[in-house]
Order: C-alpha cells, then sequence, then structure tokens
C-alpha cells in the first residue's frame, strides 16, 4: 500500500521550485494561485534568499503549492489519486495539502487558507521572539520532563528519535546549553516562531473564521490526522482539526504507527521532500520510500506506484 506524506516548514530552500516551472503548466498554475493570495509564489520559490522564505507568511503557502504541484504530476485527477494512494498524510502545514490532495477542499482553497494561516501565526510569533529546536536521540521519557522543565512545548513527537522542542528564545538557548539526557545533537530551525504551542492560540482564532464559509467534502481516500495519528472520515471534523493543530503538538510519531497499521509498503513525499523519508527509513524498516526533490524523481515515482499497485492487485486491497 501506497502512502503519500507532504512536508511541514523548515523543508523549503532557496530556488527549490525553479525546476518545477521547466513542466507544462506548472508556471501558470502557480500565477494562478498568486493572483488569489497576493503573493508572488514564482518569485519566492525561485529568485527569494534564504531570510525572506524563512518568513513564516511566506514559507507556508510557498510548501503547499510545491506539494500539490509535484503530486499533481504524479495524480492529475481525484480518481487517480484514489485509485492509487491507500492514505495520505502531511506534516504541519502539509496537511492543508494532504486535505486537497484527498478532496476535501479545492486546491485554491488550500492556497487561500494557507496564506491566512501563514499571517495569522506570522503575527501571532511576532508578539514574542520563538523559536524551535529539533533534538535527536533520547528517549521520550526522558526527554519530555526535560523540555517541560525549561518552560518548552514538545511540538512535534516525530518519532525515530526526534522531538521538536518549542518555545522562547531564551528556552531554545537553554536547551541548546543543556540538552537531556541521551540526546546526540540539538538543532535549532529555520522556522520564525513558537508552532504548536500556546504562543500560536491567537492564530487558532483567525483561521477559524477564515473557514466558518468553507465548501468542505468528505477526504476520498483514507487522511491520517497530526492530531493523534487517527484516521478522519468527516470533511467537516478534518477542517476543524487543521484549525486546532495550529497550536496543538504534531504526533507524527502516531502518524506513521497508523501508517504501519494500515500495511504501508511504500510511500512517496510530495516536494520540497526528504525530512518525512528520512524519518520513515528509520521507523518503518523494510519500507519503499522515494522523495520528491526534482522533477528528475517523478519516473522514479512512477516505478514505485506502479509497484504498490501491483501489490495491491495481487492480494486484497483495504477499503478506502
Amino acid at each position: 500500500m501506497l502512502v503519500l506524506v507532504a512536508p511541514g516548514q523548515g523543508a523549503q530552500t532557496p530556488g527549490f521550485l525553479t525546476p518545477w516551472l521547466d513542466l507544462p503548466g506548472v508556471e501558470d498554475r502557480l500565477r494562478e494561485w498568486s493572483a488569489a493570495i497576493d503573493l508572488d509564489l514564482v518569485h519566492y520559490g525561485t529568485k527569494a534568499d534564504e531570510e525572506e522564505i524563512r518568513d513564516t507568511a511566506v514559507a507556508q503557502p510557498l510548501l503547499v503549492a510545491s506539494a500539490l504541484i509535484s503530486a499533481r504530476q504524479l495524480f492529475p485527477t481525484a480518481d487517480d489519486f484514489a485509485a492509487q494512494v491507500g492514505a495520505a498524510a502531511g506534516h504541519s502545514v502539509g496537511e492543508l495539502a494532504a486535505a486537497a490532495l484527498t478532496g476535501t477542499v479545492s486546491d485554491e482553497t488550500a492556497m487561500k487558507l494557507v496564506r491566512r494561516r501563514g499571517q495569522a501565526m506570522a503575527e501571532a510569533a511576532a508578539v514574542t521572539e520563538t523559536g524551535m529546536a529539533a533534538l535527536l536521540g533520547g528517549d521520550e521519557a526522558v526527554v519530555i520532563p526535560h523540555l517541560e522543565q525549561l518552560g518548552l512545548t514538545p511540538a512535534n513527537v516525530n518519532g525515530a528519535g526526534q522531538i521538536v522542542a518549542a518555545g522562547t528564545a531564551e528556552q531554545i538557548a537553554a536547551i541548546v546549553e543543556n540538552k537531556p539526557e541521551g540526546a546526540r545533537r540539538v538543532v535549532p530551525l529555520k522556522v520564525a516562531g513558537a508552532f504548536h504551542t500556546h504562543h500560536m492560540a491567537p492564530a487558532v482564532s483567525a483561521l477559524e473564521s477564515a473557514t466558518t464559509q468553507l465548501s468542505v467534502a468528505d477526504p476520498h481516500t483514507r487522511y491520517v490526522s497530526n492530531k493523534d495519528g487517527q484516521l478522519v472520515s468527516s470533511g467537516q471534523e478534518l477542517v476543524q482539526r487543521l484549525v486546532g493543530q495550529v497550536a496543538n503538538p504534531v504526533r507524527w510519531d502516531l502518524c506513521m504507527e497508523t501508517f504501519k497499521t494500515l500495511g504501508v509498503t511504500a510511500l512517496i513525499e510530495a516536494a520540497p521532500g526528504g525530512t518525512l523519508t528520512g524519518l520513515a527509513k528509520r521507523a518503518l524498516p523494510g519500507v519503499q520510500t522515494l522523495a520528491l526533490k526534482t522533477p528528475e524523481d517523478l519516473d522514479a515515482a512512477r516505478t514505485l506506484i506502479a509497484a504498490a499497485s501491483s501489490a495491491v492487485t495481487a492480494g486484497s486491497a483495504p477499503a478506502k
């Protein structure tokens, strides 16, 4: 069974959209979305520097756009996606891309929502200087209490020995200097706020207002939620979870446990891929993984999709 995942903030790098613009229709689509959300995705995805795309209000729309553009190369229609993908999920802001790919909202709606999400989170982050840092290694039962003693929140529990802490700049500095027993490294992340913590409460209200009049459908493909790794079959519930997720931890470890329970055999990460496939390689041994980094990865992805589809056809396909 194939799982499609979409990455979260921090995966962006300067110029990462450049090679995708060579594909037919991609630049036109990006310019349509740019006009709809009043943000030049082509400029920011090709010419902007690292500091410019670190801005939450820019990074989040860029990431959802790239995930949608890359995934649509493999699954042009909803029927293609539903027929070939067994489950989908996104990490943090990637959940909005997954919501569009599973048919809960349209691509344009997802882009409008992520634009508002990014703006609201940037505004919330500006109130206090905050940030995030990844802790690599260590026992969860030791790491989480250590974070809490320093006033930090375990904002992303990613599995495979990785927990992301979030808090004020002083608290992040403290964990860098005083890492928990067993942790190999503490890596400050290229994000501009303490996402998925109480610091983001104002952004929840803003996103709530932006979703009141949405046209929402139930997902056509199994959707695995960041909140608790559970499958969500109601479009309305899915949107409610997207709103609350802004100020609550991402449980990617539980998402991967659900992939395992569902019988995942292959995992493709939409552009700019790499982070989630790295976690999957450690947490899901035996699962074939592929990260879409440039269009050159598309042929390998199509081969992996065909192999996963053949394996399902040869056995018994799980119900959607």
